[in-house]
C-alpha cells in the first residue's frame, strides 16, 4: 500500500463510521415517496426561481435602456443619473449582511417572496411620477403653434415687434410653466424605487441558489443552476426589446392628443413612454412572488452536502458581471444601447461558460487559474485599446463645432452662437431647437439661423429665407431649413459595426477569465472563513464599484458637454450636445486607467501565489525529510484543491450565504 493510501485511511478513520443497516420494505417505500415529493416541489421551486431571475433581469435591462429617456424627461445631468443608477447597489448594500446571516435560518422561500414583493413595489414606484407630473413640454420654435398668425422665427425673439396680447399670453405661460417646474424634482421617486428594487433583490440570489443546491441531487444541481442562469441571460434581452418598443411611443400617450404632437422619435427632444415598461416589469415581479408562499421551509435531503455556499455566489458572479461598455460613437443613441445589450450579454454568458468548461476539462490548478485570469485580462485590455481608433466626428453645429461660415471655430465659447447674420434677431442663447439647413449645418434654433418665414404642413415645419444658411451654402439660393438635426453620412454606421464586433470579442475575452478568477478567490481563503470572505467580497464590489462608478463617470462625462439645456426657471438642465471626441476619450481613458490598476494587482496576486506555494512546498518537504510522494501531494493541494482536508472541518459550521 503506497503512502497516499495510508494517509487517506488514517484521515478517514478519525471519523466515526456507523454500520449500514438494510432498510425494510416500509422504509424503502417511505423513502421513495419522500423522494418523489421532494423532486416535485424542487422543480416547482426551480420554475419559480427562474421566473424571478427573469423578472429582475427584465427590470434591470429595461432600466439601462431608459436611462437617456429619464435624463431627458426630468431634465437632469448625467451625474445625477449616475446617482439614480447606483441607488440599486445602495439598497442591496444596506441589507446584504443581515439577509446573508439570518436569511438561511428562516423560511427561505417566504423570504424570497417578500423580496419579490418589495422589488415589484419599487419597480412600480419608478413609474409613479408620470401620473403626478405635468405633461411633457418640449421646446417649440413658436409658442403659438395653433395660431393662424404668420410670424417670423427671427422676430419671435424680439417682444417689441409682437402684438401686446401675444406678449402677455406668452409671459403668463412662462410664469405658469416656471411654477410647475418644481415637479421635475420627482426624480426622487425614481431614486427611491430603484433603492427598493435593490433591497428586494438581495435574498433572491444567495438564498435561492443555496436552497436549490441544498436539496437537489448531485447530478442535477449543476443542471438546475445552469437553467436559472440561462433564464437570467434572457431577461435583459427582453428588457432592451421592451425599452426599444416603449421609446417609440410618446411619453404622454393616453394623456394627450397625439395629433397635436409636432415632434417625431428622430427629434432630439423626443421622450418615449419610459414609464410604461416599469408598470409591466413591476407586475411581473409581483406575480413572481406568488409560488414562494406555497413552498415548504425545507425538503427531504437526497444527499449529504459537502459545501453549500459556493454555488450561490458563483451564480451571483455570473449575474452581476455583465460587462457594460457605453463607448459613444457620436451622440448617445437608443438603437446603439439596445444593440450593445442584445449582443454583449450573450457574449459575456458564453465567455463565463467557456471559462468554466476550460477549468473542468483541463483541471487547471490555482496557479493556472491565476495565469488564465491574467491572460484574459491583458488580451481584453489590448482589444479595448483599439476602441480609441473608432469614433465619429462631431456633427456640424453652427457656433459650437463649426463657425457660421462652415469652418472649425477656435473655441467653444457660447457667445459664438451669435453672428452678424443673426445679430438683429435678438435670439435666446439658452434654447435648443435644432434646425437643419440645406448646407448640411445644424443651427441651435431657427432664430439663430436667421430664418424669416416658415410654413407648417402637418408635423413638418420648413423655414425659408435663412440668412445664416445662405452664407455657408455652396450654391446661391439655398437658404431653407427643416426642424431637426442634420444626418451627416460620415461613415458612422460602418464604424458602429466595427465597434460592435470588437466590443463582442472584448466582452467574451474578459469574461473568459471570470470563473478562473472566482475560483482563485475561493481556493485562497480558509474554509472556515469562506462565507465571511465572500460577504466582504460582495460588500467591496458594491462600495468600490457599484455605487461610486456611475457617479464619477457621469461627472466626468458632463465635462464634455458643448450645449446645456435650461429649465423654464433658468436653472441648468440636461446636456443637449456632447463633444463626441471628448466623450469617447474621457470614457475610454477612465476605463483603461481602471483596467491598468486591475492588471497590476492581478500580477501582484500571481507572484504572491507562486511565492507562497513554493515556500509551503519547501517547508513541508523539509519536515517530511524527503518523502517525495507526500511532498507532491502537498504541492497539489496548494495548487489544485479547494481547501486542505481537516478532521475538525465541517461546512455546516459556516454561515450560509
Amino acid at each position: 500500500m503506497d503512502t497516499s493510501s495510508k494517509e487517506n485511511i488514517q484521515l478517514f478513520c478519525k471519523s466515526s463510521v456507523q454500520p449500514v443497516r438494510r432498510p425494510s420494505f416500509k422504509t424503502e417505500y417511505s423513502s421513495s415517496k419522500e423522494k418523489q415529493q421532494c423532486c416535485g416541489e424542487l422543480k416547482v421551486f426551480l420554475g419559480a426561481l427562474s421566473f424571478v431571475y427573469f423578472a429582475k433581469a427584465l427590470a434591470e435591462g429595461y432600466l439601462k435602456s431608459t436611462i437617456t429617456q429619464i435624463e431627458r424627461r426630468f431634465d437632469i445631468p448625467s451625474s445625477l443619473v449616475g446617482v439614480i443608477d447606483g441607488s440599486f447597489e445602495i439598497g442591496n448594500l444596506l441589507v446584504i449582511t443581515f439577509v446573508s446571516y439570518f436569511g438561511s435560518k428562516l423560511h427561505r422561500p417566504k423570504i424570497i417572496g417578500i423580496g419579490c414583493l418589495i422589488m415589484g413595489v419599487g419597480t412600480l414606484l419608478i413609474a409613479m411620477p408620470q401620473f403626478f407630473m405635468q405633461r411633457y413640454r418640449y421646446e417649440k420654435y413658436s409658442p403659438f403653434s395653433n395660431s393662424t398668425l404668420s410670424l417670423s422665427p427671427c422676430l419671435l425673439e424680439s417682444d417689441s415687434q409682437l402684438p401686446q396680447s401675444i406678449i402677455e399670453k406668452s409671459q403668463s405661460k412662462r410664469n405658469d410653466e416656471c411654477e410647475m417646474d418644481a415637479s421635475s424634482s420627482m426624480w426622487v421617486y425614481v431614486f427611491l424605487g430603484n433603492l427598493l428594487r435593490g433591497i428586494g433583490e438581495t435574498p433572491i440570489q444567495p438564498l435561492g441558489i443555496a436552497y436549490l443546491d441544498d436539496f437537489a441531487s448531485e447530478d442535477n444541481s449543476a443542471f438546475y443552476i445552469g437553467c436559472v442562469q440561462t433564464v437570467a441571460i434572457i431577461g435583459p434581452i427582453f428588457g432592451f426589446l421592451l425599452g426599444s418598443l416603449c421609446a417609440k411611443l410618446y411619453v404622454d400617450i393616453g394623456f394627450v392628443n397625439l395629433d397635436h404632437v409636432t415632434i417625431t422619435p428622430k427629434d432630439p427632444q423626443w421622450v418615449g413612454a419610459w414609464w410604461l415598461g416599469y408598470l409591466i416589469a413591476g407586475i411581473v415581479s409581483l406575480l413572481a412572488a406568488v409560488p414562494f408562499w406555497c413552498l415548504p421551509k425545507s425538503l427531504p435531503r437526497l444527499r449529504s452536502r459537502e459545501d453549500s455556499n459556493s454555488s450561490s455566489e458563483k451564480s451571483k458572479f455570473i449575474m452581476d458581471d455583465h460587462t457594460d461598455y457605453q463607448t459613444p460613437l457620436g451622440e448617445k443613441s437608443k438603437i446603439m444601447e439596445m444593440a450593445r445589450g442584445l449582443i454583449n450579454i450573450p457574449a459575456v454568458a458564453l465567455g463565463i461558460f467557456s471559462g468554466g468548461i476550460i477549468m473542468k476539462k483541463f483541471r487547471i490548478s490555482v496557479y493556472g487559474a491565476a495565469k488564465l485570469y491574467l491572460g484574459s485580462s491583458v488580451l481584453g485590455y489590448l482589444l479595448f485599446l483599439s476602441l480609441f481608433a473608432l469614433g465619429c466626428e462631431n456633427s456640424d453645429v453652427a457656433g459650437l463645432t463649426v463657425s457660421y461660415q462652415g469652418t472649425k471655430p477656435v473655441s467653444y465659447h457660447e457667445r459664438a452662437l451669435f453672428s452678424d447674420c443673426n445679430s438683429r434677431c435678438k435670439c435666446s442663447e439658452t434654447k435648443w431647437e435644432p434646425v437643419c439647413g440645406e448646407n448640411g449645418i445644424t443651427y441651435a434654433s431657427a432664430c439663430l439661423a436667421g430664418c424669416q418665414t416658415s410654413i407648417r404642413s402637418g408635423k413638418t415645419l420648413i423655414f425659408y429665407n435663412c440668412t445664416c444658411v445662405e452664407i455657408a451654402a455652396s450654391k446661391s439660393g439655398n437658404s431653407s431649413g427643416m426642424v431637426g438635426r442634420c444626418q451627416k453620412d460620415n461613415g458612422c454606421p460602418k464604424m458602429f459595426l466595427y465597434f460592435l464586433v470588437i466590443s463582442v470579442i472584448t466582452s467574451y475575452t474578459l469574461s473568459l477569465g471570470g470563473i478562473p478568477g472566482y475560483m482563485l478567490l475561493l481556493r485562497c481563503i480558509k474554509p472556515q472563513l469562506k462565507s465571511f470572505a465572500l460577504g466582504i467580497y460582495t460588500l467591496a464590489i458594491r462600495v468600490l464599484a457599484g455605487i461610486p462608478a456611475p457617479m464619477y463617470f457621469g461627472i466626468l462625462i458632463d465635462t464634455s458637454c458643448l450645449k446645456w439645456g435650461f429649465k423654464r426657471c433658468g436653472s441648468r438642465g440636461s446636456c443637449r450636445l456632447y463633444d463626441s471626441n471628448a466623450f469617447r476619450h474621457i470614457y475610454l481613458g477612465l476605463t483603461v486607467m481602471l483596467g491598468t490598476v486591475s492588471i497590476f494587482l492581478s500580477i501582484a496576486v500571481l507572484f504572491t501565489l507562486k511565492k507562497n506555494c513554493v515556500s509551503k512546498h519547501r517547508s513541508f518537504r523539509t519536515k517530511t525529510e524527503g518523502t517525495v510522494v507526500s511532498a507532491r501531494m502537498r504541492k497539489e493541494n496548494c495548487t489544485t484543491s479547494d481547501h486542505l482536508l481537516q478532521p475538525n472541518y465541517w461546512p455546516g459550521k459556516e454561515t450560509q450565504l
